[in-house]
């Protein structure tokens, strides 16, 4: 009888050392990009906040690196919450990424219409969640006098029917997330934090 050859006989599957040491390789490629991504978000962070500060000393295009599109335009902060969140200039998809955004088809803070600030809900704007009525939000912009805002209550909106109208009315703010808290799926629901101006600090 002839012995024929089997197919593939040179190859062999590789042994479970070298399986595992597959597996072992590819997780620590995954951590170390998901570690990058940590240190790179708080390096914009740094970035973001030394870019307000040359804001408030008067440099009037203040972008936090060479190539941004955006530029820091407010600080808020939720003095009850210990929470504070640099507001950039634009509700781009870039600017969404490094933090909250005022909407450029909104009303400028402290100007007739509704001020509509955009952020995501399990980042900067996860906070959002513990926000009660009647709390305190200030929001500073360089060169002006603080503005103080009071929470006057929450809805939950369909985005393409939010019924936020930005330029009718007297001056607001609408802090904006996606709604529900915690979901790992986008949807169309966005959550509104309301607020109406109290007196200049």
């Amino acid at each position: 009888m002839i012995a024929l050859p089997r197919p593939f006989s040179r190859f062999r599957l590789p042994g479970p050392r070298l399986v595992a040491l597959g597996l072992m390789a590819t997780g620590l490629v995954l951590f170390a990009q998901g570690a990058w991504l940590g240190v790179k978000a708080d390096i914009a962070q740094v970035l973001l906040a030394q870019s307000w500060t040359r804001a408030i000393d008067g440099e009037s295009a203040s972008t936090p690196w060479p190539w941004a599109d955006f530029r820091p335009v407010a600080r808020l902060s939720v003095p009850s919450l210990g929470e504070h969140a640099i507001i950039l200039s634009d509700g781009g998809a870039e600017a969404l990424a490094f933090g909250p955004a005022l909407l450029d088809a909104s009303a400028r803070p402290g100007e007739p219409g509704v001020s509509v600030i955009a952020a995501h809900r399990d980042t900067h704007f996860a906070f959002l969640e513990a926000v009660r009525p009647g709390d305190l939000i200030v929001l500073e912009q360089a060169g002006e006098a603080p503005l103080r805002y009071r929470v006057t209550g929450m809805d939950v909106v369909d985005a393409e029917r939010s019924g936020i109208e930005p330029g009718i009315g007297p001056a607001r703010l609408a802090l904006v997330t996606c709604w529900p808290f915690g979901s790992l799926v986008p949807g169309p629901d966005r959550y509104v934090v309301w607020a109406e101006p109290a007196a200049r600090l």
